[in-house]
């Protein structure tokens, strides 16, 4: 179901508009703790690291589609919020063309160049192999993926969060009985849980787009609508091109890091594997969140009600924060029990390694989580600049940090110190941009507010 964000009490429109942006989030980080969790426990230590690994290089394939979906579902969004029906859809088709494109250019390039990225990264032997084989699967799958990331997007731009729930909801639960069927019954190894989320991930990717394009059908256009336009393409480009940028030196900044950890053994690699997974569900789910922001903030922009952003920054703090609480509790106490729901019969460092990581990382949960809701509302103004700013501040800390402290008595403790330190900076950055916006000085007017959004 459409929905309008631009009417109704602000908090309670984007709580009742993010809830199910948060729970899909949490379907879909399923996939990759499906994948860890089946791995560690059925076929062993080694090829958990395998999986852990390969992820970090399937986040930059990620960060593309990623980019992908938020330039179209800012630029869908501002067309619905203006009720320009027939320019909406234009965005859409535009979308799918270019990320099709962008697609098969990442497909090629892929398969090319797996093993020189896994060597780049100092994978050990003993895991290189599976390593590649799931890297290898995963690549045949990026159409689906790209195409589900475009057709939540659009869900979102049109104010549902409830239908990318139910796909994931239903798709990531199959994952989990695939996964293990795949691994016990048919003893496939890291193979069976790659082609398990190829799987379902198609599945899920295919009902998707059939849902979209019979959604859009029902919106009636006076306008005539292209199938492909260069002005709206350059458009979806000013946000899509920054935030794939912005993801995709995250993951290069990630894979530095993995190689940092990958020079401390097995036990470190198996740890920080799972332990990443348990933070990164964590983080993806408020970076979510801060995708619901920027649909709401393009929706009034759009709509030109920016006194609405104010408020709507205020309510995405409270639900960011009333999330972080339970987060923190669980991984900063019960760390170890939840590493055992990845791990039989982990090594000492294994389990050491990602308790350390947790109890570091999930006080700082309340920082990033402010921050990215800062950033939500920056991304969906359209102010790129300093969106980026505050991005790459963080990355580069976390990068440099990591690696000069990995090489001191603090070891792999070092390295986990580099996140709440570039957490900490760039949010103070991104709250500081957010708070100097032009809708600084907006306020409610029973007409409209008239004042106009200007972009970086």
């Amino acid at each position: 179901m459409n929905k309008d964000l631009t009417v109704g009490k602000p908090e309670a429109v984007l709580w009742k508009f993010c809830l199910p942006l948060f729970g899909s989030i949490i379907f879909q980080q399923l996939y990759n703790i499906a994948d860890s969790l089946v791995a560690g426990k059925f076929i062993g230590e080694n090829a958990l690291a395998a999986v852990g690994n390969s992820y970090e290089i399937t986040l930059i394939f990620i960060a593309f589609a990623f980019g992908c979906n938020i330039g179209c579902s800012v630029i869908v969004s501002q067309f619905f919020g203006a009720k320009e029906y027939g320019k909406m859809k234009t965005s859409v088709s535009t979308s799918y063309i270019s990320s099709a494109v962008i697609c098969l250019i990442l497909m090629a390039t892929g398969m090319c160049s797996c093993d020189t990225l896994l060597a780049l990264i100092h994978t050990p032997e003993n895991v290189f192999a599976d390593s590649k084989l799931y890297l290898d699967i995963y690549i045949w799958g990026l159409p689906f993926v790209f195409f589900y990331n475009i057709a939540t997007g659009i869900f979102s731009a049109l104010g549902d969060s409830r239908t990318p729930f139910i796909f994931l909801a239903i798709s990531s639960t199959s994952n989990i009985a695939v996964d293990i069927l795949f691994v016990t019954a048919l003893d496939m190894g890291v193979a069976g849980v790659a082609w398990a989320t190829f799987l379902c991930q198609g599945v899920s990717c295919i009902l998707a787009v059939a849902v979209v394009f019979l959604r859009l059908k029902k919106i009636e256009s006076a306008e005539k609508y292209a199938f492909f336009s260069i002005p709206i393409f350059k458009k979806i480009m000013v946000i899509a091109v920054p935030s794939i940028f912005q993801q995709s030196f995250i993951s290069v900044g990630n894979i530095v890091i993995q190689s940092v950890i990958n020079g401390f053994g097995t036990g470190v690699m198996a740890g920080y594997s799972a332990a990443v997974k348990l933070n990164n569900l964590v983080v993806t789910s408020f970076t979510t969140l801060g995708n619901g922001i920027s649909n709401y903030t393009a929706q009034n922009m759009g709509a030109q009600k920016l006194f609405r952003i104010k408020e709507g920054f205020q309510a995405g703090i409270k639900l960011v924060w009333l999330l972080s609480m339970p987060l923190f509790l669980a991984y900063f106490f019960a760390g170890r029990f939840v590493l055992y729901l990845f791990m039989d019969e982990p090594t000492v460092t294994a389990i050491q390694t990602g308790i350390y990581f947790l109890r570091i990382l999930s006080p700082f949960y309340f920082v990033i989580s402010a921050k990215l809701v800062a950033d939500g509302i920056l991304r969906g103004a359209g102010r790129m600049n300093p969106f980026m700013a505050a991005t790459f501040t963080d990355l580069i800390l976390r990068v440099v940090l990591a690696v000069l402290l990995s090489k001191t008595a603090l070891g792999t403790i070092g390295i986990w110190c580099a996140w709440p330190i570039g957490w900490s900076v760039a949010a103070a950055l991104s709250i500081y941009f957010y708070r100097n916006g032009p809708w600084k000085q907006a306020v409610p007017d029973p007409q409209k507010d008239t004042q106009q959004l200007c972009c970086d």
